[in-house]
């Protein structure tokens, strides 16, 4: 097939982007045929196949193609392809792989000679699957390969309870914890029913106690091996010591002459006094993902964190961790 083809060689910026999209934490069919098609389009001249016809066409030949372009946009050396069936036993230890993903997944990409133009600079997925050319692959700093997943409803959850976690002794990057903020409480539940379908490890799902009607959703589709918490009061927010809250308003407004912070306690919840606090000491609008990153740079130790807090990471570091190929 390649004698037939003209292609425009992918350049080493093509190449470390289309090897990142193929390395995230994504649906593989998805992915690959995201990663695939574009390459098709871009860089394959000579036959020129419009996007109608790359979306019928079988798999086998989509990947052909791909692998193609991709293998010649390299410096021809050998590939031992070790790295291939690496990639092909993570996608399959994570994902329910079906025949037509396993055609894209089977491939003879040049990942070998790819590795050599990683720069040192590069995001956690490519420092792992710089690894997966090694004898003995270290699996254990970079959250890959990943082992459970921590599906939150908002960005707090998803900006502290890793550094909360780390801080008790329960590293996410170490145990191949991903975190998922879903962006409210109905979209955890479509995201889950999602995960449940397609995914092989466990999931732990955490809700603000407003959120029982979706429990309810959720437990027809839990499985064995997956985990529920459900807030006792409130949100997220609501669980964070009032000394680190007062501790990260103090530091951000160090320098702002600013009346006494009321007792917290006057509030329903924490989130309503923040946005009362930012509101009226004529701050800008209170903003959970900026609030967020700053407690996280206030966090001193254990004091800072509540008793439920620690509760749900000591549930996540007992939920049951799937066999993973060791190498």
């Amino acid at each position: 097939m390649d004698k037939n083809l003209k292609i425009k060689p992918l350049t080493k910026e093509q190449l470390i982007i289309s090897i990142d999209r193929l390395t995230r934490f994504k649906e593989p069919e998805t992915k690959y045929l995201r990663v695939f098609k574009d390459i098709i389009s871009s860089n394959l001249l000579e036959p020129k196949i419009k996007k109608q016809d790359l979306d019928n066409m079988d798999y086998e030949i989509l990947k052909e193609l791909a692998q193609a372009v991709i293998n010649s946009s390299i410096p021809e050396e050998n590939s031992d392809f070790l790295i291939n069936q690496r990639l092909y036993d993570y996608e399959n230890s994570l994902f329910k792989i079906n025949e037509n993903t396993e055609k894209l997944l089977k491939n003879k990409i040049n990942y070998k000679n790819i590795i050599k133009l990683l720069p040192e600079e590069i995001p956690n997925n490519l420092k792992w699957f710089k690894t997966l050319n090694e004898t003995k692959p270290n699996n254990t700093s970079f959250g890959f390969p990943i082992r459970k997943i921590v599906l939150c409803e908002g960005i707090t959850e998803e900006t502290l309870l890793p550094e909360f976690s780390k801080i008790c002794g329960f590293d996410f990057n170490k145990n191949g914890v991903h975190i998922v903020s879903a962006g409210g409480k109905n979209q955890v539940v479509k995201y889950f029913y999602t995960f449940a379908e397609n995914l092989k490890i466990p999931i732990f799902i955490l809700l603000d106690s407003d959120a029982k009607s979706n429990l309810e959703e959720i437990k027809p589709k839990l499985r064995e091996f997956d985990k529920i918490h459900i807030l006792k009061n409130g949100e997220f927010e609501d669980l964070l010591p009032d000394k680190l809250i007062f501790k990260t308003l103090n530091y951000e407004t160090e320098n702002i002459s600013l009346a006494p912070i009321q007792n917290i306690n006057e509030y329903n919840s924490n989130v309503e006094f923040l946005e009362e606090f930012f509101k009226h000491r004529g701050l800008h609008e209170f903003k959970k993902s900026e609030f967020a990153q700053a407690v996280k740079k206030n966090i001193s130790g254990t004091e800072d964190i509540s008793e439920e807090i620690k509760d749900i990471i000591n549930e996540l570091s007992l939920l049951k961790e799937p066999l993973l190929k060791t190498y």
